[in-house]
């Protein structure tokens, strides 16, 4: 009995130690993408509480402690534009979640100060660190925070369109060296998204990701006219000119015409904290920008000095982190809409609701499987949140408010836009649109039809293929081929631009009518699960789409790859009459829907699969990828235990050392034709 307890508190402690090393790599790349990228994958709450889970492993086991922990790093290696050594480390702070946690500092403050510690509270702007440089008063250099320790990136030709900087301060010293947070009011973040959207360009996640990408444009025009504001919320460093308290250099600051947190309340005990704390987010919503907490420090500068930082930290305040904010409505309908890839989205319609300073009123419920997890009906009382302080998301129904006539919400069987019957997407989880020729996924299937991937018509963009549909040019994908037959309007329109280009584009249409093989054909069908992969695989087991098409499930699910989902969308795509028109007109246009005899010209690479990383000498991806089929071998996208040889050349990726933990075979391309040749 004591060796079975002992093996499971060895598993339990391995299963720890796991869950430990996964966290330091999702943290270290959600960090990444927000800092380097500027692209969040999660809201602050979520990495917080991801986070707070990673110091509760590291305090109980400090020896499992790796030197790429996020607790070891205080913002983010700099990458761009010329790089500035820190003066003064641009440390984070600690952040609390809990009354407690606040408490429990503001208490030790008072015990190591005495009860004349002060404490001041203020609103955490949600933004981009910068500190400036100011000699002899006048503005010498801006610099970003980066990793926060050694250095950060020179930003001061961005920095000076700001308005809010000041260049030349009225009482100038030898040196002050000031910190502040670049932010976007919700104001001017809706507006350069609103005219990203005109421009069809794509539009930024928040204002905090919309300033930091602005801070380090290139073109100082562009970060003028998106207007971007700043706080300053600290004097990290003087020479001529001394503070006493914090609020001493905000007065200094102010007489200059600098801009300062304008939410400071000055405390004494842990309740006028905690009440400051409330205050503040009370308020959120009637800010024009985003906070994400409150700051509590002491304003003592001595007393700071005293206790100095952590490696870190400063040992003198902290953050307090807010919940996302959590507000009831009443659910009044779901509306459901089908996109360009045809998946079928349900969306809450909601009285509206303020959050976060501005009004929503709708919120996507993803799919059925999330409704029904949430339990949801139409009338329900819904509490509704702001992932990421931006995104409204549904979290839960408050059942007790539930309306006796109440029934549970389902989906419906037939597309909102064209009646069609949907479907399962693979993996059993979204619902899809399988008509062909729905308005609501014409366009995206189309898109899909002519890339590179299907049936390769080099210059048929996006745009020409919106003003076709538009005009009724194209209704299905098959109408593709018969443009040529309107070629007189076409030109006259401009549809296509000019003569000369209209006749390149038509006969690329007809090059390629004739020369995609049958796989690609299959692949631009837009099968659900149906891929480039999966349609080589498809064509290589049945030899055309006719016998694919008459194949049972069975036949189906037995080609590599495929499952029994996939199976039965392949088989019930096949089954449904307006895909089957559609078909029959492809066909007769002269489509090629079998395999050329002379496709497979051998079969040495049999049984065999290859991944491909790097740059190969003399041979692109595509004709490697091509050799490789040819040869009765099959390309695959990762490595894995399964995989026969990793084709390398030269600059490979991560994908070099997953093969060699793997104890899988590494190749060139001179090895693959050897391998090709004695076979």
């Amino acid at each position: 009995m004591e060796q079975l307890d002992l093996f499971s508190a060895l598993q339990g402690e391995d299963q720890e130690r796991n869950e430990y090393l996964e966290l330091v790599k999702k943290l270290n790349h959600f960090a990444e993408l927000y800092y380097s990228k500027d692209e969040p994958a999660i809201s602050d709450y979520e990495y917080d509480t991801m986070n707070n889970r990673l110091k509760e492993i590291e305090k109980e086991h400090p020896d499992w402690i790796v030197p790429e922990s996020p607790s070891k790093r205080v913002g983010w290696k700099a990458e761009k534009g010329v790089l500035v050594k820190h003066n003064v480390p641009m440390l984070s702070l600690q952040d609390v979640f809990e009354k407690e946690e606040v408490d429990e500092f503001v208490n030790s403050m008072i015990e190591e100060f005495g009860e004349e510690a002060e404490f001041l509270v203020e609103t955490k702007i949600d933004g981009l660190s910068m500190a400036l440089r100011y000699e002899e008063g006048e503005l010498k250099l801006a610099v970003t925070r980066g990793d926060g320790i050694t250095e950060g990136e020179d930003v001061t030709m961005n920095a000076k369109q700001i308005p809010d900087v000041v260049l030349k301060m009225k009482e100038p010293v030898p040196y002050i060296e000031i910190r502040g947070e670049v932010y976007m009011t919700r104001k001017a973040f809706e507006s350069v998204n609103a005219k990203a959207e005109e421009e069809g360009k794509k539009t930024f996640a928040n204002p905090r990701n919309c300033a930091a990408g602005t801070l380090r444009q290139i073109d100082t025009r562009i970060t003028k006219e998106r207007g971007l504001s700043l706080f300053i919320f600290n004097v990290q460093e003087t020479k001529g000119v001394t503070f006493n308290t914090h609020l001493e250099g905000y007065e200094y600051l102010k007489r200059n015409g600098v801009k300062v947190i304008e939410n400071c309340y000055k405390c004494k005990t842990a309740d006028e904290v905690w009440d400051a704390i409330q205050k503040i987010g009370a308020m959120r919503g009637e800010l024009e920008y985003d906070i994400d907490g409150a700051v509590v420090k002491l304003n003592n500068l001595s007393e700071r000095s005293k206790l100095g930082n952590t490696i870190k930290f400063p040992r003198w305040a902290v953050a307090y982190k807010y919940p996302p904010e959590v507000k009831e409505t009443r659910l009044l309908e779901v509306e459901v809409n089908t996109g360009r890839t045809g998946r079928v989205t349900p969306v809450a319609v909601f009285e509206p609701i303020s959050l976060c300073g501005t009004m929503v009123s709708r919120a996507t419920l993803h799919n059925q499987d999330f409704i029904d997890q949430l339990g949801l009906g139409i009338g329900d009382t819904i509490l509704v949140y702001k992932s990421g302080e931006i995104i409204p998301k549904v979290k839960d129904v408050n059942k007790a408010k539930r309306p006796s006539d109440w029934q549970p919400y389902k989906m419906p069987e037939n597309c909102p836009v064209c009646g069609h019957k949907l479907a399962r997407d693979e993996g059993g989880v979204d619902l899809k649109c399988m008509n062909l020729m729905c308005p609501g996924t014409l366009v995206n299937r189309i898109v899909n039809f002519v890339s590179r991937d299907c049936m390769d018509i080099k210059g048929f963009g996006s745009e020409y293929i919106r003003k076709l549909t538009e005009e009724k040019y194209l209704n299905d994908i098959a109408d593709v081929f018969e443009l040529k037959d309107k070629r007189d309007a076409l030109i006259e329109g401009k549809l296509l631009g000019l003569e000369k280009n209209t006749d390149k584009l038509l006969n690329a249409i007809e090059t390629a009518k004739t020369e995609t093989p049958a796989d690609k054909v299959l692949a631009g069908l837009g099968i659900p699960g149906v891929g480039k992969a999966t349609a080589k695989e498809l064509i290589r087991t049945f030899g055309s789409i006719d016998a694919i098409a008459e194949a049972d499930k069975e036949a189906l699910s037995a080609v590599q790859d495929i499952g029994e989902i996939s199976a039965e969308g392949i088989y019930n795509f096949f089954r449904d009459e307006g895909n089957t028109e559609l078909l029959a007109r492809l066909k007769n246009l002269g489509l090629n829907f079998a395999k050329a005899e002379n496709e497979v010209q051998g079969s040495a690479l049999a049984g065999l699969t290859f991944c491909i990383t790097g740059t190969l000498e003399g041979m692109s991806r595509s004709e490697a990828e091509a050799l490789i089929e040819s040869n009765g071998g099959k390309p695959v996208s990762s490595v894995s235990k399964k995989t026969s040889y990793l084709l390398m050349g030269a600059d490979a990726g991560s994908k070099e050392r997953k093969a060699r933990e793997l104890g899988v075979p590494i190749i060139g391309i001179d090895e693959l034709k050897d391998m090709i040749a004695k076979g």
